[in-house]
């Protein structure tokens, strides 16, 4: 169970390092922000493979889970409150539809956006060194 909110990112992406560094200093959420591949997934509750596909919030209440956009959704509602009004709007219809294919064409191309590189299009198993040991 964990005591306050959680916002799991990819700590491998460029991309995402950077977003996770603008969203801290502009929307100043109340949240702990971890590079998924320095957390204990299993403990909340969270696989490899979703970690690695979406940026997850994971709630103190209930330990519930929300990923993409209504991860987004939250971490906004979670900010200062000039932002709190766009994560509201962003969970409601038609809003919430447009934000889920935006997020998806972001999260398939942010090797090409800025900060990115090419290791953020490689799958989290493709990226992690090779077993070197003699």
């Amino acid at each position: 169970m964990v005591s306050q909110p959680i916002l799991l990112f990819d700590g491998d992406c460029g991309f995402c390092g950077r977003t996770i560094e603008i969203a801290r200093r502009v929307i100043q959420p109340r949240v702990r922000f971890i590079p998924w591949q320095y957390a204990d997934l299993a403990t909340l509750g969270v696989t490899e493979d979703r970690a690695d596909r979406e940026v997850l919030w994971i709630s103190p209440v209930g330990g519930t889970v929300y990923g993409g956009p209504r991860a987004l959704s939250a971490m906004l509602m979670s900010g200062r409150k000039r932002w709190r009004w766009l994560g509201i709007v962003l969970r409601m219809p038609p809003f919430n539809w447009m934000a889920g294919g935006v997020y998806q064409v972001v999260a398939r191309n942010r090797h090409r956006l800025p900060g990115g590189t090419i290791t953020c299009s490689l799958p989290a198993h493709m990226r992690r060194e090779p077993d070197t040991h003699i």
